[in-house]
C-alpha cells in the first residue's frame, strides 16, 4: 500500500476546530438544561446560538466541506427516486393491513387452540 493512497481525517488545525464546533454544540445544549428557570423563547436562543456557532465553526473545516458535500449529493439523489403514486400507496397500505389482520386471527386462533390443547386436555384444567 502506497503512503500516498491512505486518505487523511484533516489537519490538526480540522481536528481542534471540530472539537472547538463540539465543544460549543454541547454548551448551547448544557445552558438550554442548566437555565430552566429563564423564559422558554431565552433557552431556545441558546440552544439554538450554540448549534449554529457550532456549525459555522464546523462549516470551514475539511470534513464540514465534506459533510456538505455529502448532504447535496444525498438531496441531489432523493430528487432522482420515483415515488409512488397515490392509487399505489393505498393499494399497498390495503394489502399491508389485510397481511395485518389475516396474521391477528392466525395468532388468535393459535393461541385458542395452544390454551385449549394445554389447560383443558394435558392438564384437565376447566374454566
Amino acid at each position: 500500500m502506497n503512503k500516498t493512497d491512505v486518505e487523511t481525517i484533516g489537519s490538526g488545525t480540522d481536528n481542534l476546530l471540530v472539537g472547538v464546533a463540539a465543544l460549543v454544540v454541547l454548551a448551547g445544549g448544557i445552558g438550554f438544561t442548566f437555565f430552566s428557570e429563564y423564559p422558554l423563547l431565552a433557552r431556545l436562543g441558546i440552544l439554538i446560538g450554540g448549534l449554529v456557532v457550532g456549525g459555522a465553526i464546523a462549516w470551514f473545516t475539511v470534513p464540514g466541506k465534506r459533510f456538505l458535500a455529502f448532504g447535496q449529493d444525498a438531496w441531489e439523489e432523493t430528487r432522482k427516486v420515483t415515488w409512488p403514486t397515490r392509487d399505489e400507496t393505498v393499494k399497498t397500505t390495503g394489502a399491508v393491513f389485510a397481511f395485518v389482520a389475516v396474521m391477528a386471527l392466525f395468532l388468535f386462533v393459535v393461541d385458542w387452540l395452544v390454551e385449549k390443547g394445554l389447560y383443558d386436555l394435558l392438564l384437565g384444567w376447566k374454566r
